[in-house]
């Protein structure tokens, strides 16, 4: 049913759904067309700018600037340390802190991040995988000092360790306890925080790795049925933990193949959680977050990235997408600019109120070539699954290095495309040029870990601690036995154990993966 009447410049009136009467309708099963009825005629996308850098001071100064120039929710990016479960202060951090992301050593930085933000007011995602139940617990401690409501606070964590092992590398321990975490995390906030996104399966670093689109969708999906097939041995209802699963995808460059590639998913997925047993829509549907091709943009001629971004930001939203962040164009050669950010963010806003691909739902469903490839990649994602569930699933097949070898081979494809000239990269093997002024750029100054170091003496100086060792203690006998681990946690937390402090017990416990 239309609920409003939007016209176009020529006074046309635009209809909310375009297509045959009997044809497949947005908001309804497989959801190829969109999961709401009025899509962006409702309510935007999410414009949710990827930014974390140096300390918790500085990266909270880009938070409350992005804030306000408009952006809708914040998206944490953390330093190597944080993400492998390191304090700046251990060795291995070293020449590391701060640079890809903010450093996080304890609940004392995380106040410093969000300070002045309350977390009841606006969504958090986080880009964290082996230490994201240390996260959370971070964010639920800080939530509960602000006095939020824990039922309302929402967000997402990445929490998808399977395509760390198959593409980027930031794992901890080994699958099966990795797998118990996450399933702890699904069954704790199902009960506590139910409004938070428990994982964002994540397709966009295994194209980052080199995948094409069909093996982003096919290893993404597989992944996803690998988490259900586990949440449901733990004994977890799929009709309420599925509800909080979301997706994180990749968009390249040419616009049809990612429509249809996130038209396929949203169909594949609603199929595979029905056979899962999955009978409430909400958990059939797939939810995902959207960013811009990394490892599209190029060093050289930096400024055509602006264009490469807006086309893949125009495939994200013409594909349905429920939230975006869209890359600084300097971001081959440093972290982005407050300058680059800021177009990164304009971007987006241009596309959601100037271009017009709101005002329909799924523009481009019903063209001849849209909906062959949509058909096209779902058949060659669905092959490739079939290969990984032969194999045992995800965790067997990146056992196996299934997943990598096919990644591996897709890249070898893709560069050597590149060197024999039969892809062309405008501004790299093609209408080059000598470059110009140097492009201004944002570094992080080694001095960083100092500060860290500093913070972090005198955060022990001050906290209790015969608390922090007994609430170690007490997480540990957790691990070794069966309970949720997630309460012991947050007291860790709670109580100003470090991070690394943290990931140590449960590396005692656990083991190291070794890849």
């Amino acid at each position: 049913m239309e609920n409003k009447e939007i016209k176009n410049d020529s006074g046309i009136v635009i209809r909310q759904t375009y297509g045959p009467d009997n044809s497949e309708m947005p908001g309804k099963f497989p959801f190829t067309r969109g999961v709401r009825e009025d899509m962006y005629r409702g309510r935007l996308w999410t414009m949710r700018q990827y930014a974390g850098f140096s300390t918790a001071e500085e990266s909270n100064k880009r938070y409350h600037y992005l804030l306000s120039q408009g952006t809708m929710g914040l998206s944490v990016a953390f330093d190597l340390p944080t993400q492998i479960g390191y304090d700046s202060s251990h060795d291995f951090a070293e020449g590391e802190v701060g640079k890809v992301g903010v450093a996080i050593d304890s609940l004392k930085d995380f106040e410093t991040l969000f300070d002045g933000i309350k977390l009841e007011e606006i969504t958090t995602s986080m880009t964290i995988n082996a230490t994201a139940s240390t996260l959370l617990a971070m964010y639920i401690a800080l939530a509960k000092k602000q006095g939020a409501d824990l039922k309302k606070i929402s967000g997402t964590i990445q929490n998808d360790i399977l395509k760390e092992y198959a593409a980027r590398g930031t794992y901890i321990y080994p699958p099966k306890p990795s797998m118990r975490l996450i399933t702890d995390i699904f069954e704790y906030c199902s009960k506590e925080v139910p409004k938070w996104n428990t994982i964002s399966i994540s397709g966009y670093h295994i194209r980052e790795a080199g995948s094409t689109a069909a093996q982003e969708l096919a290893f993404t999906l597989a992944n996803g049925k690998a988490y259900v097939e586990a949440a449901q041995e733990k004994g977890l209802d799929i009709n309420v933990f599925a509800k909080r699963l979301s997706f994180f995808f990749n968009a390249h460059n040419d616009i049809f193949e990612e429509v249809a590639k996130f038209r396929a998913a949203r169909r594949m997925w609603a199929n595979i959680t029905k056979q899962l047993g999955a009978t409430d829509p909400q958990a059939q549907m797939l939810r995902f977050h959207t960013q811009t091709g990394g490892s599209t943009l190029t060093a050289q001629q930096p400024e055509n990235n602006i264009i490469r971004v807006t086309l893949q930001a125009l495939s994200a939203v013409m594909g349905g997408t429920q939230s975006l962040h869209t890359n600084g164009f300097d971001e081959a050669l440093s972290l982005p600019t407050e300058n680059a950010a800021r177009i990164a963010l304009r971007t987006q806003q241009i596309i959601g109120f100037e271009s017009g691909v709101t005002q329909t739902v799924d523009p481009l469903g019903g063209s001849y070539y849209v909906e062959a490839l949509t058909d096209e990649i779902e058949k060659l994602a669905q092959q490739y699954i079939e290969t990984i569930d032969a194999m045992g699933g995800s965790v067997a097949a990146i056992e196996q290095g299934y997943m990598q070898n096919e990644i591996a081979k897709s890249a070898y494809t893709y560069q050597k495309d590149i060197e024999n000239n039969e892809k062309i990269i405008v501004g790299v093997n093609k209408f080059t040029q000598k470059e110009g002024e140097a492009q201004p750029v944002f570094k992080i100054d080694d001095s960083i870990r100092k500060i860290q170091m500093q913070k972090l003496d005198q955060l022990k100086a001050e906290r209790n601690a015969e608390e922090v060792e007994n609430n170690l203690r007490l997480l540990k006998e957790a691990a070794e036995g069966k309970e949720n681990l997630m309460p012991y946690i947050i007291s860790c937390v709670e109580s100003y154990a470090t991070l690394g402090e943290i990931a140590d017990v449960l590396r005692n416990v656990f083991g190291e993966f070794k890849g």
